[in-house]
C-alpha cells in the first residue's frame, strides 16, 4: 500500500491547510494526537496506572505531550510535567498555552526543571519536527537525562534531536522505544540513523490526510505492504514471447556467478525468454544454473577485432530482445567497454546498467553524454548503483552521497535523463520527469551480501521486459527484491542468508505482491 513521506515544511503546510482551509480547530487536532498516542502507549505498556514524566517543549509538539499527560492523569496515572525553560509560559505557542491553562485548571503543577525520581514511562515532546540546528542548553540536558533513564520512552511525532528531513542526529537525540507520528511518516524517520532512534514507529491518523495537500502532494512515498499495482498483468493467452525477451550482458571469464544470478532473477520475475551474453568460459556453469537461458559467448580474440561473428550475432540478439541488462560481473576490460558502448550508442532498447557498467560509465564522460542524448529518449534507461558506485558516477564522496540521499539521485537522473536506483540500507528510486519518487523502507541487513545487487538488476530487467516503464520496473523491482530478502531472512536468518536465497523467495514475494491474471 502506498504511503506518502513528508518533509517538516510539507507537514507544517498540511497542518496549516487543515486548520485554515478545512476549518479544523488546532486544539482538536492536538487532542486527537494525544488520544492516539495514549492508545499506543497503553497497547505496549498496558493500562495499569504508573508513574509518568512528560518532558515538553514550548512549541505545539510540547502541547501534544501535555495533552497526553492530562489524559493519562485522568486515568489514574501519576504524572509529572516539565517544560525545561525559564518563564516557559511566555515562550509557548498559543495552543500550548491553552494546554498549560487546562492543566492548571486541574490543579496540575508544571516544573521548569527535571524532577529526579523513578519513572515507568517518559513522554518525549521536547522538539518534534522543528529541529534545524544542534540541540544545546536545557534541551540537551533533558535529552541526556532521558538517555540515562531506565523508563519506557515514547516520542511524540519524532524523537527530539532528529532532523525530520534527513534523519541526522542534531548533536544529541532521544532513543525512543516507541514513536507515534501523525498523519504521515516523515522522511527522517525512514533514513538512518533516524530510523534507529524511532524504535517502534506507529503512524496514526488524527485529522490531517490527503485532503490537506491542496494540489501540492509530497514528493516521496514508500510501500508498507504488497500492492497489486506493482506487477504487470499476465494475459491468460500469453506466450513466452509476449512475456518479454531480455538480453543479459554479464559475467567475464573470471566471474560467472553474476551472470547466473542475474539471468535466473529475470526469469523468476516473469520474463518469458533470456539470452545471456558472456565469456565463453561461463557457458557450462550457466547451462547448469539457468538451463532455460540461451547463451551467446565471446572469446578474448573477439575483444581485439573490430568486426567478428560475435558482433554480428550480438546485433541479431539485440534485434530479438525487448530490453538489455548490461554490467553484472562484466569487468572493466576492452570487451566490457565495447559491450557497454554497444548497449548505449547502437541499441535503442530499454536499458538497465548495473555494477561494472556503472563504473565504466563513471570514467567516460562522452559515454555519459551519449546516454543523456540517446535518440529514443522514450526508451527507459535505469541505473542501479550501490552507494559507492553512485558517488563515483555523481562525482562526490560516499559520505556526501549518504548525507544527500534524497537530493543527489534526483540531480543525477535529471543530468543523465534516466531512472536512478541508489542502493543502500534505504534505497532511493528517482526518475527523470517524475514528480514523485520512491524510498524503500523494507529489507534487512542480510541482503548486504555478494550477488544481492545482481539479483535486483535481474528482477528490474524482468519487469522491464514485460512492458513496464523504467520507473515502474525500478520501484516494483526494489520493493519485491526487499520482500524476497525479508522472506529469505525468515527462513535462513539475516546472518546466514545468501543472494541465491533471495532468488529462491522471489516467487513467494511476487505471489504476495498481488500477481494477477487478466480475464479471458
Amino acid at each position: 500500500m502506498k504511503q506518502f513521506l513528508v518533509t517538516a515544511a510539507q507537514m507544517k503546510r498540511y497542518d496549516r491547510n487543515t486548520i485554515e482551509k478545512l476549518h479544523m480547530p488546532a486544539l482538536l487536532l492536538m487532542e486527537r494526537a494525544a488520544l492516539v498516542t495514549v492508545e499506543e502507549i497503553q497497547r505496549l505498556c498496558g493500562s495499569t496506572p504508573c508513574r509518568v514524566m512528560i518532558l515538553a517543549g514550548c512549541g505545539n509538539n510540547g502541547g501534544d505531550g501535555l495533552a497526553v499527560g492530562r489524559l493519562l492523569m485522568l486515568q489514574g496515572y501519576e504524572v509529572v510535567y516539565v517544560i525545561p525553560v525559564e518563564d516557559f509560559y511566555d515562550r509557548c505557542t498559543e495552543e500550548t498555552k491553552r494546554q498549560i491553562d487546562i492543566l492548571r485548571g486541574y490543579q496540575a503543577q508544571i516544573f521548569s526543571t527535571i524532577q529526579e525520581g523513578e519513572y515507568d514511562i517518559v513522554v518525549d515532546a521536547l522538539l518534534g519536527i522543528g529541529v534545524s540546528r544542534p540541540v544545546e542548553g536545557s534541551f540537551q540536558d533533558a535529552i541526556e537525562w532521558i538517555g540515562r533513564s531506565r523508563a519506557f520512552v515514547c516520542s511524540v511525532d519524532l524523537p527530539s534531536g532528529i532532523h525530520a528531513d534527513t534523519g541526522e542526529v542534531m548533536g544529541c537525540g532521544v532513543r525512543a522505544d516507541l514513536t507515534v507520528t501523525y498523519g504521515f511518516r516523515k522522511i527522517g524517520q525512514m533514513l538512518y540513523p533516524g530510523a534507529l532512534y524511532c524504535g517502534r514507529l506507529v503512524c496514526r491518523q488524527m485529522g490531517i490526510d490527503e485532503h490537506s495537500f491542496y494540489e501540492k502532494p509530497p514528493h516521496w512515498y514508500t510501500y508498507d505492504r504488497a500492492a497489486c499495482e506493482l506487477l504487470p498483468a499476465r494475459p491468460a493467452n500469453g506466450n513466452k514471447g509476449s512475456f518479454g525477451k531480455a538480453l543479459v550482458i554479464a559475467g567475464n571469464k573470471e566471474i560467472a556467478g553474476a551472470a547466473m544470478m542475474a539471468a535466473k532473477s529475470v526469469f523468476r520475475t516473469g520474463a518469458g525468454m533470456v539470452k545471456v551474453v558472456t565469456a565463453a568460459e561461463n557457458r557450462t556453469a550457466l547451462q547448469q544454473f539457468v538451463p532455460e537461458a540461451m547463451i551467446l559467448t565471446y572469446t578474448d580474440e573477439d575483444a581485439g577485432r573490430e568486426e567478428t561473428q560475435f558482433m554480428a550475432s550480438l546485433r541479431e540478439a539485440q534485434a530479438w530482445a525487448d530490453c538489455i541488462l548490461a554490467g553484472p560481473g562484466m569487468g572493466m576490460g576492452k570487451m566490457a567497454e565495447r559491450l557497454l558502448q554497444f548497449s548505449i550508442m547502437e541499441s535503442g532498447l530499454p536499458l538497465v546498467i548495473d555494477a561494472d557498467g556503472i563504473n565504466l560509465l563513471a570514467q567516460d564522460k562522452k559515454l555519459q553524454e551519449a546516454l543523456a542524448d540517446r535518440p529514443k529518449k522514450d526508451q527507459a534507461v535505469i541505473l542501479t548503483p550501490h552507494l559507492g558506485e553512485f558517488a563515483r558516477l555523481y562525482g562526490c564522496t560516499t559520505t556526501q552521497a549518504r548525507a544527500h540521499l534524497t537530493e543527489y539521485p534526483l540531480q543525477l537522473c535529471d543530468r543523465l535523463r534516466c531512472t536512478v536506483v541508489c542502493k543502500d540500507a534505504r534505497t532511493i528510486v528517482a526518475a527523470w520527469k517524475e514528480s514523485q519518487h520512491y524510498l524503500n523502507t523494507t529489507g534487512n541487513s542480510g541482503m548486504a551480501t555478494a550477488g544481492s545487487g545482481d539479483v535486483l538488476a535481474g528482477m528490474v530487467t524482468g519487469l522491464l521486459a514485460q512492458g513496464m516503464t523504467g520507473y515502474q520496473a525500478a520501484a516494483a523491482g526494489v520493493f519485491l527484491h526487499a520482500a524476497a530478502g525479508d522472506l529469505a531472512a525468515e527462513q535462513r536468518t539475516e546472518t546466514s542468508m545468501t543472494a541465491t536465497d533471495i532468488i529462491d523467495r522471489i516467487g513467494e514475494a511476487v505471489r504476495k505482491g498481488g500477481s494477477h491474471a487478466q480475464d479471458q
